[in-house]
């Protein structure tokens, strides 16, 4: 019930700020105020429409208002618009991106987590434990249902950095993994290759627990590693694709 035509959404829009009906001459002027220009009779027609689809109500000559099942479509096409937006935006940044420039990232980050998970392992306090048990719980629902879960990767790594209690070490890892964007790109490109970023969080997650350093750090080691992998994986099927295309 999401496909809905652009103006269609907006004559939603403009219902759904409204505490009364509106007629089809005052939508008219109110659309041709954001740049769509449609007759009178038209609008009539669009709103005939949407009546029908139970996206709008007509209450006699003083015009219609926005039905609740109106108000849950149209949040449901603003918020595909802003995904549709957001992964656009996504591929434009990682298409700008180096397949070494990645790899040199994670290089970079192996050397800085391998230690912060040994220390995390030997440091972290019991509300620290909790704090990453509740982290990896959100990530493996979310990865149930196969969506990205790039927040809670990002506060995984973040909470064994504090764990650590190196704060050297913690902010050097800020600074290489800079910021949200390259976690994003890198939980887009494990989501193309189908990698399994929940499961090796728990590999570690479970050395920390055990208070095991040796386990922990190897754990970590896998864990970025099969990072550069993906990122390995992905770009030949990119480069794969564009000769084909050629």
């Amino acid at each position: 019930m999401n496909d809905i035509k652009n103006h269609e959404a907006k004559i939603l829009e403009i219902l759904n700020t409204m505490t009364k009906p509106l007629g089809s001459g005052q939508l008219r002027v109110l659309l041709a105020q954001k740049g769509l220009f449609l007759s009178e009779a038209t609008v009539g027609r669009v709103l005939s429409d949407l009546d029908q689809r139970v996206l709008t109500e007509k209450l006699g000559f003083k015009g219609r208002m926005i039905t609740e099942h109106g108000r849950k479509t149209l949040e449901s096409v603003n918020i595909a618009s802003r995904q549709n937006f957001n992964s656009n935006r996504l591929l434009e940044i990682l298409n700008s991106t180096r397949q070494e420039d990645l790899i040199d990232m994670l290089k970079a980050r192996r050397a800085i987590e391998r230690e912060l998970a040994r220390l995390a392992s030997l440091n972290a306090t019991e509300n620290d434990i909790k704090l990453l048990e509740a982290v990896l719980h959100e990530q493996e629902q979310l990865a149930r249902n196969n969506e990205m879960s790039a927040e809670q990767d990002l506060n995984f790594h973040r909470l064994i950095a504090t764990a650590a209690k190196n704060k050297v070490l913690a902010a050097a890892l800020d600074l290489i993994r800079q910021g949200r964007q390259m976690t994003d790109i890198l939980e887009y490109i494990r989501k193309e290759v189908k990698g399994t970023l929940a499961v090796e969080h728990t590999l570690i997650m479970r050395a920390i627990i055990s208070r095991d350093p040796e386990k922990a750090e190897q754990a970590m080691v896998d864990h970025i590693e099969s990072l550069i992998i993906d990122v390995e994986k992905y770009w030949k099927i990119v480069n794969e694709t564009q000769k084909v295309k050629i």
